[in-house]
């Protein structure tokens, strides 16, 4: 698993009532996580109407970059006890009858897919439309990996 870039991510201390993490047996149920990098939001608006289907991809991909170091954090810096990702979730900021949302999600697998390979990195997925996230947010993603106890 090559984490270099995700090793440098440092993420900010919730701004709410909840982890970024919780591990359940073997496995790791991590929060939405946006495409926000050291405060401050890199791609905002609708997907479909303020960015491209492209920046929403790009986007997509800064939200599991966020997801690997609460990843990281999870399994205390021990990228070997990770062993599959089973699931994610993606909440596309955009408006009806904006149909492109697994495209946009794409950034989001085909990173996991690239990181971990295709047989642990192959996942369970859905796609889904929003009006409105935090910070106007154009992306955020919620995962689940297994994990070595």
């Amino acid at each position: 698993m090559d984490t270099k870039a995700i090793d440098a991510i440092v993420l900010p201390k919730p701004v709410g009532n909840f982890l970024f993490y919780r591990v359940v047996s073997d496995l790791v149920y991590l929060s939405g996580q946006t495409c926000a990098r050291d405060g401050q939001m890199l791609f905002q608006g609708r997907v479909g109407e303020d960015l491209t289907v492209e920046e929403g991809y790009q986007a997509a991909r800064v939200c599991m970059e966020n997801l690997f170091a609460a990843l990281k954090m999870s399994v205390n810096g021990d990228w070997s006890r990770v062993l599959e990702c089973i699931r994610l979730t993606g909440y596309v900021n955009s408006q009806a009858p904006f149909a492109k949302t697994p495209a946009v999600m794409n950034g989001a697998s085909d990173l996991v897919v690239e990181i971990m390979g295709e047989e642990a990195g192959q996942h369970a997925r859905s796609a889904v439309g929003v009006s409105a996230l935090p910070g106007n947010a154009a992306v955020e993603v919620e995962a689940i990996f297994r994990i070595l106890n």
